[in-house]
């Protein structure tokens, strides 16, 4: 950063330079900071005189995707829990292959083949299979966990990045709008630098199919219970009403999106990449793609004999996907909103 400062080449390509040119040293918080706001769209890479093969070797891309990682095992909570991070794609292969595999056994063991292999077409056919209260209670457990470990860790991020107060209706509308828009994926306008040298916006695109297909199926599962437990109206829904609308779509969007990004990386040129990073990106990516995926299948087969262990899959990937939300690849999320809503709140004393 400080060799980066005296040169400055780079100040018109994201939002990183900027914010670094308003300080002169810089603290473990303010690098922590750097790196998540970081949207690793490479262009400093191909730009910098000082990249390989000069003595400095520069590679902003790859040491700020380092210290990412490092931010993820420090800023995590419960702290017992930071060692994740360097297994990443072990930990949640391993959880997510015993989710599956517990989900389905129990829904075998506690039930005959008659039950099991029967087509239910009768309301409530999901928790003939398995009963709402246990359905609904480890997924609100699980969930509400996650939620608060990803809260302690936006906490503990915003803390040590020197973060305060953010009073400015202002900052935040900005902030919202660079999360939503991704704009920082578009680097300096043209898009990222993926394979070499030359612009492309795949990334960008394949980001926002999969973050909105998310959202969508978040939306899809919150109409559910608007539906069910205001309305009365009990599942499994027709399939032109909202609830599965909102989750079809949403699926076809996260399928797209995740291997959207899955060729990405594949494809990219892995000078700038930290391949320590990988194995939690393909990890993450898997998961939300299995997810979308079991979700859409047991939506065409719903109504038959293999719906119940459809259902058992796709709670397994579910389930798994909520114990190790906070604990995968998932957080840069959160960290980046934070890096960009403290960046926000930082561009009028630029301006200024």
């Amino acid at each position: 950063m400080v060799i980066c400062n005296a040169c400055r080449y780079c100040e018109g390509f994201c939002s990183v330079f900027p914010a670094m040119e308003l300080r002169r040293s810089f603290t473990s918080g303010d690098l922590s900071y750097l790196a998540n706001l970081c949207h690793d769209c490479r262009g400093c890479y191909y730009a910098c005189q000082y990249a390989p093969p000069h003595e400095f070797a520069m590679n902003v891309p790859q040491t700020l995707a380092r210290l990412r990682k490092e931010t993820y095992a420090e800023y995590v909570w419960p702290r017992q829990f930071a060692g994740a991070f360097e297994r990443s794609g072990t930990f949640i292969s391993f959880v997510t292959s015993l989710g599956i595999a517990l989900v389905v056994l129990l829904v075998v063991g506690f039930h005959s083949p008659g039950v099991i292999f029967a087509r239910h077409l009768e309301p409530r056919a999901f928790y003939a299979v398995i009963p709402e209260p246990l359905m609904v209670g480890v997924s609100a457990t699980t969930l509400g966990f996650a939620v608060i470990a990803l809260a302690m860790g936006f906490r503990n991020f915003w803390r040590d990045t020197g973060g305060g107060p953010v009073a400015q209706a202002r900052s935040l509308t900005k902030a919202v709008s660079d999360v939503l828009t991704l704009r920082n994926l578009g680097g300096g306008g043209d898009g990222c630098n993926n394979r070499d040298e030359a612009f492309s916006q795949s990334r960008r695109y394949a980001h926002h199919a999969m973050f909105y297909g998310f959202l969508l199926c978040f939306a899809s599962t919150c109409t559910a219970a608007f539906y069910e437990h205001v309305l009365g109206r009990v599942s499994p829904y027709p399939l032109l009403s909202l609830p599965v609308l909102l989750g079809t779509f949403g699926g076809v969007g996260m399928l797209v999106g995740t291997a959207g990004l899955i060729w990405v990386k594949v494809e990219s040129d892995p000078a700038p990449a930290a391949k320590a990073m990988l194995k939690n990106d393909y990890a993450l990516l898997t998961q939300l793609f299995l997810a979308a995926a079991t979700g859409l299948l047991l939506l065409v087969l719903r109504d038959s004999s293999l719906m119940a262990i459809l259902l058992a899959i796709h709670l397994g990937v579910i389930l798994s996907f909520f114990l190790t939300l906070p604990y995968s690849k998932f957080v840069h999320g959160i960290y980046r909103s934070a890096a960009l809503l403290r960046n926000a709140a930082e561009r009028p004393a630029k301006e200024s």
